[in-house]
């Protein structure tokens, strides 16, 4: 990256962060149709290119662009063998496109984003991994990261996949719908990709000196759209793949449950541990 570009990434990254929290905040607004299509392709826009350029300005471009790609073919063929097999997240199948195979385009570009976001908040808690750390920070940060992941997915699935069937879990679950297997799923899924980043970093890669905090925002702000779900979602019934009936206020409100005390929780331990690394050379 040139020193123009390095000078006017700072601001390019906050005008992303500034639009992506404009869709977050509306997009209850426009959910349904040609809108909802469009906010969604943006929003994926929007948000490989803030893991892109951030983590290039952190880890370098060949790094980032390495996590990129393994965790996109990593997440797109364990969904796949999952839809195909019910390993390792159970049986479901998607219901909107376009899809790679059975998975939507979108899926990737989301797991890496926020799993980008998971790894800076992981790396905040237990260590940043870089060129001869130690066997506890090379795996201890990609388990915090997976679990900042499944965090996020405890929040979502229900909402996303029982009420708005954007999936359908095709067995049901006791977790309004989704199977317990699902979150073990994530727990492999995310922890592979964040693993062989980590081996990556711990052969090559220095230690980084830009900010993390745009990214633990960005974390932050996407919790934020789980409370936002409970304050205007629908008051009414759905019904499961096996004929199961839910009442959405109480999908609604588990979701912002787990969502404070797991999303936000993390959050506040990852932004108490930034405030204490006093005399560091962070910048924004």
């Amino acid at each position: 990256m040139t020193s123009d570009q390095s000078r006017w990434a700072p601001t390019i990254l906050w005008i992303i962060i500034g639009l992506l929290l404009i869709l977050m905040l509306t997009r209850n607004l426009i959910s349904h149709g040609i809108g909802g299509g469009v906010s969604l392709l943006v929003q994926t826009v929007l948000l490989t290119a803030f893991t892109l350029l951030h983590g290039s300005r952190r880890y370098g471009r060949r790094a980032i662009l390495l996590y990129y790609a393994v965790t996109l073919v990593v997440s797109n063929v364990l969904e796949n063998l999952s839809i195909l097999t019910g390993f390792p997240f159970g049986d479901y199948h998607y219901t909107t496109g376009p899809q790679l195979f059975h998975v939507p385009l979108a899926i990737g570009p989301f797991y890496a984003a926020v799993g980008y976001m998971a790894w800076t908040i992981a790396a905040l808690l237990n260590g940043e991994v870089h060129r001869g750390s130690s066997r506890s920070t090379t795996i201890g940060t990609p388990v915090i990261a997976s679990f900042a992941m499944v965090a996020w997915d405890l929040a979502m699935d229900p909402t996303r996949a029982t009420i708005q069937r954007f999936w359908i879990w095709e067995d049901s679950g006791g977790f309004f719908g989704v199977p317990l297997v699902n979150f073990l799923g994530w727990s492999l899924t995310t922890y592979l990709f964040f693993q062989l980043f980590a081996l990556h970093l711990r052969r090559r890669g220095s230690a980084p000196t830009t900010s993390p905090v745009q990214p633990l925002l960005l974390y932050g702000a996407t919790a934020a759209t789980f409370v936002l779900d409970y304050l205007t979602g629908e008051r009414t019934t759905v019904t499961d793949a096996l004929g199961q009936t839910w009442r959405t206020a109480d999908i609604y409100e588990t979701s912002v449950l787990n969502t404070i005390y797991g999303m936000v929780f993390i959050t506040v331990l990852a932004a108490l541990s930034l405030v204490r690394r006093r005399g560091s050379n962070l910048v924004l």
